[in-house]
C-alpha cells in the first residue's frame, strides 16, 4: 500500500399441547400407534422471522445490511428481508455470508461473525417453510446504530477537504489528500472508522498520522488531492510511497473499524495532519469520493499505545501460469509487544496468506491462515491478545495463483511484480501491537529493550 444463518425449542402453548393430546387419543381408538413424542429441544413449528431470524440478522448481518451501508440490500425489517430469503439461505448454507476467511484450525478471533450450525439451520428451515413472518410481538427491540457509523457517534469527523473526481475507465494513480487536525493538544484515539463516500471505487485507503515535526510530503499541497507524479521534487515523489509515519487505520472492502480495549489507544500528537492515501479503481461510470474518518477519543490517558507494523516483500516475481507461488518474509521483534490483530493485503492473484511464529527450535506456530478473497479484505482481531517477547521471529507467507484457473487474473501470461495497481501485486502483512504509552515507532525499533524498560 505505500502500502478483514438446529436445535429448535418446543412451542409450549396450551392449544398446541391439547391438540397433540387429542390426536393420541384418536389414534389409540383407531388402533394406531402414535409416532414418537417430541423430545425436549425439538421444534413443532417452523422458525419465524420475528422470533428466530431477526435476532441473527441483528447480531451478525446488520452492520453491513442496513440503510446507508455498503451491502446492496437492507435486512432490518421483514418486508426488506422476505424477498431475499432464498438467497440468504443459500449464502449462509455455503458459508459465503457473513464473510470470514480464516481457517478454523488456527487461532480464535473476537470479530469472527461466522454463524453457528444452529443459526444456519434456523435460517434454512425458515426459508424452506416459506419464510413466515410470525408474531411481531416476538421480535426483539430494533438494534440501535450510530447514524452513518459502526462505532459510537464520533467525537470528531475528519473529512478529505475536497472530493476526488474518479474517471469512468483506466487506472488511477494513488491519490493523496492532507487534512490538518488543528489539534491544540495530544489526542488518544480509542475507536476509529474510515468511511468512503464512493465505496464502489475504493480498492483501499490508508490514513496516516503525520506529526508536526515530520518532513514527509512537506512540499505537497494541503487540502487538495494530488498524486506522486504531480510533485515537483523527485525525492518526494519517491517518498510518497515510503513513510515511517504511523497508520491510524487501513480500510479495504469488508474491513471493520478499530475498537481498542480500555487502556489502549492510538496516539495523534498535537498539530498533526491526517494523510489520506486512496487507491481508486474504475468501473465504467465516473464518480467522486470524499472519504471521512471518525474518531472516538479515550476518556483517560491509556497505559499502552497501539502501533501498526508490517511484514512485506517487495521483491516478489510471480511467474506466468504459476498456480501456487509462495512468497515469504520474516522479521524479529526488537522489543516486547502485545499482538492484537492481523491484516493481510494482496491483490487479484492472492490465494492464501499466513502469519507464523518461528520458534528457536525451528518449529512453526501458525497464528492465522486466510483463504484470501480480494473483494473482502478483513482484519483478524485476536480473541486473546498475545504477549510476544523481544527476539520473537514472525513470518508472513503468501501464495499466489497466476494461472488461467484464477477467474480474477488479469493476465496469466504475465510475469507479475510489485506495484500499486490491482493488475500488479503486493505482499503486506500488517499487524497491530500494543507497547508502553511513551514509546513510538522509532523507540520501538531501538533493539535491546532498554527503551521499553524505561517506559
Amino acid at each position: 500500500m505505500g502500502i478483514d444463518f438446529g436445535v429448535f425449542t418446543l412451542v409450549k402453548k396450551f392449544g398446541v399441547l391439547l391438540a397433540a393430546g387429542l390426536s393420541v387419543v384418536l389414534m389409540g381408538a383407531l388402533g394406531q400407534t402414535p409416532g414418537p413424542s417430541p423430545t425436549p429441544g425439538e421444534r413443532t413449528s417452523p422458525p419465524t422471522f420475528y422470533k428466530d431470524v431477526i435476532p441473527i440478522l441483528q447480531n451478525k448481518c446488520q452492520s453491513c445490511h442496513r440503510s446507508g451501508e455498503a451491502a446492496p440490500m437492507a435486512l432490518a425489517t421483514y418486508e426488506q428481508t422476505r424477498p431475499w430469503a432464498a438467497k440468504i439461505a443459500g449464502a449462509v448454507e455455503m458459508k459465503m455470508m457473513p464473510p470470514w476467511f480464516a481457517d478454523p484450525r488456527y487461532g480464535r478471533f473476537s470479530n469472527d461473525p461466522s454463524l453457528s450450525a444452529e443459526e444456519i439451520a434456523t435460517i434454512s428451515a425458515w426459508q424452506k417453510a416459506g419464510a413466515p413472518a410470525g408474531d411481531l410481538r416476538d421480535a426483539p427491540a430494533p438494534r440501535t446504530w450510530s447514524e452513518g457509523w459502526n462505532i459510537p457517534q464520533p467525537d470528531l469527523v475528519v473529512k478529505m477537504p475536497r472530493a476526488v473526481q474518479i474517471p469512468a475507465s483506466g487506472e488511477v494513480e494513488y491519490t493523496y489528500e492532507i487534512a490538518p487536525t488543528h489539534f491544540a493538544e495530544d489526542k488518544w484515539v480509542q475507536m476509529v472508522e474510515v468511511r468512503p463516500s464512493g465505496t464502489a471505487h475504493v480498492h483501499h485507503a490508508v490514513v496516516y498520522i503525520r506529526p508536526p515535526d515530520s518532513t514527509w510530503l512537506r512540499h505537497a499541497p494541503v487540502g487538495e488531492p494530488f498524486t506522486a507524479s504531480m510533485l515537483t521534487d523527485s525525492e518526494e515523489r519517491r517518498q510518497a510511497h515510503e513513510t515511517t509515519s504511523d497508520l491510524l487505520l487501513v480500510y479495504a472492502p469488508g474491513s471493520a473499524p478499530d475498537r481498542w480495549a480500555d487502556g489502549m489507544a492510538k496516539f495523534v500528537p498535537a498539530g498533526s495532519d491526517l494523510v489520506f492515501q486512496m487507491h481508486y479503481t474504475t468501473n465504467g461510470a465516473a464518480a467522486s469520493d470524499e472519504t471521512s474518518v471518525g474518531l472516538v477519543f479515550a476518556k483517560n490517558p491509556p497505559k499502552q499505545r497501539v502501533i501498526t507494523l508490517q511484514l512485506n516483500n517487495h521483491a516478489l516475481l510471480i511467474p506466468p501460469e504459476a498456480d501456487d507461488f509462495r512468497v515469504e518474509v520474516q522479521g524479529t521483534l526488537p522489543n516486547d509487544a502485545t499482538l492484537l490483530s492481523l491484516f493481510p493485503h494482496m491483490h487479484l492473484r492472492g490465494k492464501r496468506f499466513e502469519y507464523d511464529i518461528v520458534h528457536d527450535d525451528g518449529s512453526v506456530e501458525t497464528l492465522l491462515r486466510v483463504n484470501y478473497h480480494f473483494h473482502w479484505q478483513l482484519s483478524y482481531k485476536l480473541a486473546e491478545p498475545r504477549e510476544l517477547k523481544t527476539g520473537t521471529k514472525l513470518r508472513a507467507v503468501a501464495w499466489y495463483d497466476n494461472s488461467k484457473n484464477n477467474p480474477h487474473n488479469p493476465d496469466p501470461e504475465k510475469l507479475v511484480t510489485w506495484g500499486d495497481q490491482a493488475s500488479q501485486e503486493m505482499m503486506v502483512g500488517f499487524f497491530d501491537v500494543a507497547v508502553p504509552a511513551g514509546m513510538d515507532k522509532w523507540k520501538y525499533f531501538i533493539r535491546g529493550g532498554e527503551v521499553g524498560k524505561q517506559q
